[in-house]
């Protein structure tokens, strides 16, 4: 079972981030009416940038895609660790009631990047000098 964890965590993050990714690119869920006002604001200026939610939405969708099949792993924990970052900074800060999800992402994250054997060890060469 400890050599099937890395595999399950993997494709875990990976299902949330493509799904959330493509969920997005096409609109398929609207906002949820009861969102707090200062994330309506915050939403609605990276919106209104014309860019950024489409960029957003794409990186996930390819790199949750990348998370799924096992290509390229290391680079898409790299590419998704700003984007989880704020995704729990969002949450501790403009929407509490959605702060547990995220901290799960951020530990499924560190686990995949510092702890599962296969992806830490290239993880980690990027921080010695």
């Amino acid at each position: 079972m400890k050599a099937k964890l890395p595999i399950i965590a993997r494709v875990l993050l990976g299902l949330v981030f493509l799904l959330g990714g493509i969920t997005g690119l096409l609109n398929l869920v609207p906002q949820p009416p009861d969102l707090p006002e200062r994330l309506q604001t915050f939403n609605a200026g990276l919106a209104a940038s014309g860019y950024f939610m489409p960029f957003l939405k794409a990186t996930e969708t390819i790199c949750g895609a990348l998370l799924v099949s096992g290509f390229f792993v290391p680079l898409a924990l790299v590419v998704l660790a700003p984007i989880v970052l704020n995704i729990i900074l969002v949450h501790a800060f403009l929407a509490p009631s959605g702060l547990p999800l995220a901290l799960v992402l951020g530990l499924l994250m560190i686990y995949l990047a510092f702890f599962a054997k296969p992806y830490s060890t290239v993880v980690k060469s990027l921080f010695r000098k």
